[in-house]
């Protein structure tokens, strides 16, 4: 690779869909043309020294929650050409093991995460960016299925946590971000027709302008 990576960043509230559309993304590409680089993997970790009720209590959904440094960091790496290995963030699960990410350049870089546009610093170096959206009860019904199976909390602490912390941080963090992102996606359905023709689209658009 010579010239610079163009990058893509991918955010939209809790539950509205942001990993299965880019599960749709990545299917239109070669492993070795895109990079895809999570900010749920640059949380702070705290929660091993926290008991039950401490943990409930703190709010994940907050943009000092995240190691912006580490991620900015690893984000300069990948367009300088550079692998970025770390581990892996498991969300409290004890029963998670880790696994060792590596993270390899690549001829389109995508940023996916809540905070990815207040980030100011890392919103600079994105040529697109793309808001995916979907109503608040379709969000929390993807968000209690998620996090009752994948991380292990209850529905009363998930609901806790939605109200006092996952809507007001949408509202504050990322909602006045909303339009100025070039591509506003709604995804209620989860129908993967609909979300492959959205992204069939878009990766005509990058390919027609030979970045791949």
């Amino acid at each position: 690779m010579s010239k610079k990576p163009y990058v893509i960043g991918i955010t939209g509230g809790s539950g509205a869909g942001k990993t299965f559309f880019l599960r749709c993304f990545l299917n239109h590409f070669r492993t070795e043309d895109v990079c895809l680089i999570s900010q749920d993997d640059y949380y702070i970790p705290v929660a091993h020294n926290m008991t039950a009720e401490e943990n409930k209590l703190y709010n994940f959904d907050l943009p000092l929650t995240i190691d912006q440094s580490h991620f900015l960091n690893d984000i300069q790496c990948l367009l300088n050409f550079k692998k970025v290995v770390k581990k892996e963030y498991t969300f409290n699960n004890p029963n998670a093991i880790p696994k060792l990410l590596e993270l390899n350049p690549a001829p389109i870089i995508l940023i996916e995460g809540l905070f990815i546009l207040h980030f100011k610093e890392i919103a600079y170096l994105m040529d697109r960016k793309i808001f995916i959206d979907s109503t608040n009860e379709v969000a929390l019904k993807r968000r209690l299925d998620r996090d009752m199976v994948e991380r292990g909390y209850s529905k009363e602490d998930i609901l806790y946590k939605w109200l006092n912390h996952v809507v007001p941080s949408y509202q504050q963090y990322l909602l006045p971000y909303r339009d100025e992102c070039s591509q506003i996606i709604l995804n209620n359905s989860h129908a993967e027709e609909d979300i492959m023709v959205i992204t069939k689209q878009i990766a005509n658009e990058l390919k027609e302008l030979q970045i791949v």
